[in-house]
């Protein structure tokens, strides 16, 4: 009789692949799995019954803005809940280490939360943090270029000089060192926005020469997207590392239907350079609140404000009525502040997540006080409405796109694939039930159809709520 520390007995098995479902028990010592298939002869200490349900990899959130909420909630019950085990912190360019600050952190920064957050001045610091209090999930860190300038530069409206991005690059290696698995911009943001592409290769060779990847938000997803795309490609030609295109979209109405050509030269690209994406399951995006998107927009509402805190949850448009204002001033009185943007079609959303080398990321706001939904329902939302209602790809293809896909492009050695020698990260759901509860008028309904949640062994959501267990850690990059 074999013994082991969990036996997951009857489920059907998805394993991450993209090959097909098969009925299979699952045998858990420690942190990995170490059998898999018809295991009449083992016994476990803790036994599931599976049956009816999906057991898979535990979800990788591709682009979060976690960094905070892993000290701040550590249940991580927003990503728990809807079975992510692995997060992708430090995305377009804001990182929380290594910045310490002596005012208020600029936009986008504060997306973070307030100055008091800012507090580690190397990314070790940061790595150390995490070991001391760890999360319920596991965390990748990248290296934002924002922060990266804030904590360098007194004035980030400028190229930054040679002895600037020394500094970065210094930096940048010390976080590298540290465990980051990469270097992440965000072109499009004003602290960002005025570094010129040489910059960012200068800086990005560092990460690569670290084995590391580049993350981007692009210089511009509305008209400019084309030719933010060639920036992109060259910084990973250049640089000598692969690429990341975070929340690929084309944004705004006079661009909708541009993502055939878009992904077209995605796939040219790849044939010559690694190239991935990630991309979120709706028509609305959310950030700080910027007065250059309000013009491209249906419909603007507001997630936060530090002047007006009663207009969480308000359309821009009413507000402006009720002061009798046009909306760029109502979004003049309301700064500092976040909305959700609908800016985008939804047959373009479609397109991009059938691509197959989409993978899935959340690109949640945990801050905000009335977050856009994908905070709490973007892989229920792909499992349970585009998977099963829509039939957008097999449930199979689904979940490889938020599991093995995931850990191959970022190189998370063991994770993402169901197997004996890789890590314990499980979700056990219903495929005939999961589904996003949140939505624009409940932003933090947790999803349904989700049974339990396992992260390195330990269970960390199970009967609808988040247990004790903070089993997370930080994950490197595998090495090549």
């Amino acid at each position: 009789m074999e013994r082991c520390d969990l036996l997951i007995r009857g489920g059907t098995v998805i394993d991450g692949t993209g090959g097909a479902r098969r009925q299979a028990d699952v045998a858990v010592k420690g942190e990995r799995i170490v059998a898999l298939g018809a295991l009449t002869d083992w016994q476990g200490t803790a036994t599931i019954d599976a049956r009816g349900k999906v057991v898979s990899p535990g979800f990788i959130d591709a682009h979060t803005h976690d960094d905070n909420l892993l000290l701040h909630r550590p249940d991580m019950a927003p990503k728990t809940s809807q079975g992510v085990t692995t997060v992708v912190v430090g995305n377009c360019g804001v990182s929380l280490a290594p910045l310490t600050l002596k005012g208020a952190p600029p936009p986008p920064l504060d997306l973070l939360g307030g100055q008091e957050h800012y507090r580690f001045d190397t990314v070790a610091g940061f790595v150390d943090q995490l070991a001391k209090t760890p999360p319920a999930t596991n965390a990748a860190l990248l290296i934002g270029h924002s922060t990266l300038r804030v904590g360098t530069m007194e004035d980030v409206g400028r190229p930054a000089s040679a002895a600037e991005i020394d500094a970065m690059a210094k930096r940048l290696d010390e976080g590298m060192r540290a465990g980051a698995i990469g270097f992440s911009t965000g072109l499009f943001y004003a602290p960002n926005a005025a570094a010129p592409t040489s910059e960012v290769i200068e800086i990005a060779r560092v990460a690569g020469s670290h084995g590391g990847l580049y993350a981007t938000h692009m210089r511009d997803e509305h008209e400019g997207v084309e030719r933010s795309l060639d920036e992109t490609f060259e910084i990973g030609r250049k640089a000598n590392l692969p690429v990341v295109i975070s929340h690929h979209k084309v944004a705004g109405v006079k661009n909708f239907g541009r993502s055939a050509a878009t992904l077209a030269k995605i796939e040219t690209a790849r044939q010559t350079q690694t190239i991935g994406l990630d991309v979120y399951p709706y028509t609305a995006g959310s950030t700080v609140l910027l007065e250059k998107l309000i013009p491209s927009c249906a419909k603007v509402v507001i997630t936060w404000s530090k002047a007006v805190p009663e207009a969480a949850g308000r359309e821009l448009a009413h507000i402006a009525r009720d002061w009798n204002v046009d909306p760029l001033e109502a979004a003049r009185r309301l700064q500092p502040a976040g909305a959700i943007y609908f800016m985008m079609d939804e047959d373009d959303v479609r397109r991009i997540l059938a691509y197959k080398h989409s993978m899935i990321g959340s690109d949640g706001l945990p801050h905000d006080e009335r977050p856009h939904p994908r905070l709490w329902g973007t892989f229920p939302r792909v499992l349970g409405y585009y998977a099963r209602e829509v039939g957008l790809f097999s449930l199979e293809e689904a979940v490889h796109r938020m599991t093995g896909l995931t850990a191959r492009t970022f190189g998370l050695e063991d994770r993402g694939e169901l197997r004996p020698g890789a890590y314990a990260d499980l979700v056990i759901f219903d495929a005939a039930t999961i589904a996003a509860r949140a939505d624009f008028d409940h932003p933090t309904e947790p999803a349904a159809g989700i049974d339990r949640v396992i992260v390195n062994g330990a269970t960390v959501w199970q009967d609808g709520g988040a247990t004790p267990a903070r089993p997370g850690r930080v994950v490197r990059r595998k090495k090549t």
